[in-house]
This record gives structure tokens, sequence and C-alpha cells, in this order.
């Protein structure tokens, strides 16, 4: 990687002025009032980042952060309010994909208007123009007008212009999965590619696991601050913190003994209710002889988070009250995707680990631990309280979806989890 700066952003600030309604905008332009009618929103406040030729590194925080609006001030869409950005290489920008494009001009119209705001010659567009076709796949439709084309067609169309121009800084700002998923593979193929020939690359992105497997530096942004930056794990432990409103503190490799201390530290009193992002849209049903009063997910480390990473070990917790007596109660947790398809989940009956005390008043924590081996991406997670009453299965207590779960990968496989294979290559001389 060469030590030259391609991009420098120094002291970068962006403040918009909030007005409380369209007069006092009209006043304030028109030199009409003395008194100040807006308030200060700072998008960015004093940033100060530089980016290495063939480096690539992501830009992280929770929504309004100010991820975007850099990305924008670097590509020259926004202008700052202080602060200088200074870029030495023609870049790419993938933000706001088909802004730009005409839509009563035709597909090949476009492409030619597009390229020729980037700055490309007819003849250097001529000589992508292949490339352009064959990476958008949309057959005789690039000689319709785009306003007939389906919202797929315009974004293969949108990427394939941005991609194919041979940029030497790449930026992205999560257009990575676009299309459907033959596309999206076929746009992470580039990107890969990008990547290896020692581009730069500059990305914006919530998917962690995408940041942790191509980027070699992380910025972490919250609420116009620049945090901290270093490499993808350090970060993504902080961004973890911010996403259950605690203050980030760079996480350092923990002695057993702490790790130990940090998990029993999470069952005590309200702390329960503490560092998790629930679901405010959680689906409870049950007839409450049994309640599940609170639940958490602990990582690794023995810190309470909704991210995890893959091929590391994590319990789920489940703290359970008996309001009646309950014979064999069965304690439960089921993982599905976001599209609703159960992936995997147990019980204690299925585990054959037997609930002793539950006469009303008692409670009992169920703690199911094992390694994460599902692959890179989000999930609901849902939990149970069930039993048997006279013979009849009853639903005492569930909770649906009541948290999301982020599994960070850095490779994934086929399928929804992995087999974690060892390979062994033997070759034969002949």
């Amino acid at each position: 990687m060469s030590e030259k700066n391609v991009i420098q952003v120094k002291n970068l600030t962006k403040m918009y002025k909030l007005y409380d309604k369209p007069s006092d905008r009209l006043k304030e332009a028109l030199g009409l009032s003395r008194k100040k009618r807006y308030r200060e929103h700072y998008a960015l406040h004093d940033i100060n980042f530089d980016v290495r030729e063939g480096e690539c590194v992501g830009i992280i925080g929770v929504n309004g952060s100010g991820k975007s609006t850099i990305l924008k001030i670097i590509t020259g869409v926004l202008t700052p309010t202080s602060g200088t950005v200074e870029v030495d290489g023609r870049i790419s920008a993938l933000l706001e994909l088909g802004a730009g494009f005409n839509m009563e001009y035709t597909g090949l119209e476009n492409v030619y208007l597009n390229g020729t705001m980037i700055g490309f010659s007819k003849e250097e567009i001529d000589r992508r123009l292949d490339d352009i076709l064959a990476f958008a796949d949309i057959g005789d439709f690039i000689h319709q007008p785009v306003k007939t084309y389906s919202s797929g067609m315009f974004v293969r169309l949108a990427f394939a212009v941005a991609i194919n121009i041979d940029p030497e800084i790449l930026i992205v700002d999560e257009a990575l999965s676009v299309g459907d998923v033959f596309f999206q593979a076929k746009c992470f193929h580039k990107f890969e590619e990008f990547k290896e020939q020692g581009r730069t690359i500059l990305i914006v992105s919530h998917d962690l696991s995408s940041i942790s497997k191509y980027c070699d530096r992380v910025i972490l942004l919250n609420q116009g601050h620049l945090l901290d930056q270093g490499s993808p794990k350090a970060m993504v432990d902080m961004y973890k913190q911010l996403l259950v409103h605690q203050d980030p503190v760079r996480q350092q490799e923990e002695a057993a003994g702490d790790k130990e201390e940090a998990s029993e530290d999470t069952l005590s009193g309200d702390s329960w209710k503490e560092g998790m992002a629930l679901n405010p849209n959680t689906l409870e049903y049950g007839d409450k002889q049994a309640e599940i009063e609170a639940f958490q997910v602990i990582d690794e480390k023995g810190h309470k988070s909704n991210i995890i990473e893959k091929g590391t070990p994590f319990d789920i917790r489940v703290k359970v009250r008996f309001n009646k007596e309950i014979q064999d109660p069965i304690v439960a947790y089921t993982f599905k995707n976001i599209q609703g398809t159960e992936i995997t989940g147990t019980n204690t009956m299925y585990e054959k680990a037997h609930i002793e005390h539950s006469s009303p008043g008692d409670e009992c924590i169920v703690t199911f631990h094992q390694n994460m081996d599902m692959q890179g991406g989000e999930y609901l997670l849902s939990f149970g309280c069930t039993g048997y009453c006279g013979g009849d299965f009853t639903v005492f207590h569930r909770l649906y979806d009541a948290c999301n779960i982020t599994v960070v990968s850095t490779k994934n496989t086929v399928g929804f989890y992995d087999m974690n294979s060892v390979v062994k290559v033997e070759e034969l001389s002949k």
C-alpha cells in the first residue's frame, strides 16, 4: 500500500440552518429580519482523516452520524460550511444510483450523458460501452426510454455505468446490494476485483460483514463527530456499544477472569433491561402462568450485544418467573431470517435440561451456550415458555421477534449455516 494520501479531510464541518416555517427562510434571504430565525444543526463537526492510495476504508455509525454527508462533500455534491477536502485521482461514486439520468432519454443515450458528466470523451465511452452493456445485461431495452424501465433494470444500468469507468477512487454508499441475487453477486465480484487491483475504496455501509471483510481501516462516526478510527474489529466493537446507547470504549482482549466478572454483572438488578436493542413491535401472547421477565444475548467477551461474530461462542439467557404450579416447563428460543423462515432453535426439552423448581413465585435463568455458525446477516430472535396442563399443550408466554441479531462474518458459505469443513488438498504427481 502506498503512503501517498489520495483523500485528505481537514477540519470538515457541515452546518444546516433549520427553519420553523418557510417564511422565516424567505425573510432572512431578503434581509428583512435582524433576528436569528433558524436553529443550527451540525451534520459534521471538525472531521479529520486521510485515505492512502490503495487503501479500503469503511465509515460506520448509527443513523444520522453524517456518513453520507461526508461522501457527498468528497464527491462535490455538497459544499462544506468550513474545512477542506483534497482529492487526488478520478472518482467514481455509487451514491444515489441513477442521479443525473434523463427519464426521456434511452438507456444508451443516458450512458453517454452520464459518462460525459463524469468527464469522459465520446471516444473513451465508446471503448467502455461493451463492458457497460454486458454488466447491465438488459438486452434491447438499452434502446428504450429509461422511464419504461423496471426499478431493477434502472439500478442495473446505473451501477454498470458507475462501475465500469475505470476509476482511481471508488466511493460506495450502501449501493452494493442492488438488483436480484445474481446481479448482487456480480457487483461484489467487481468490487473484489477493484480491491485486488489496489484501487482506493471508501465505503459506507450498515453491512458489518462487508466492512469487516473488505476494509483495511474503519472510521467510526457518531452525531457528526469522529469518535475513533482503527481496525475493523475494534471499531465494530465500539459501534456495538453505540447501538445500545452506551459510551463507546475501545475493547481490549480480556482475561478469562474479567470475562467471568462481566458475565456475572449482567445478571444483577435492572441490568437485564439495559444493553440490548429491542423490537418495540414484539408480538407477545400467552396465559402468563409463567412469564418471560427478560432475556439477554451475551457475546464472547461477556457483553450484552445484538451483534455476534460468526464462529465465536455466545450465550442466550432467558429469565422466567412462575405464577402458578407448572409441571416440566419448556423454555425455548428460535432464530428466523428477515423473510420469516425459521433457521434454527432449541429448547430445554430437546436439550434434556429439566427445570426443578416451578412453583408460584419461583424464578429461574436458562442459559443456552453455543457457537454462532449461521451465515453473516440479519436475524430475528424469538422466545417462548410452554408446557402441558392436564395433558394439553399450553403456551404460557411467547415473545416473537423480540430483538434482531446481526451476525458479522468475513467468510460465508452456501445456505443458512456453515459446516465448518476442514479442507485438505493432496496433489498427486503425474
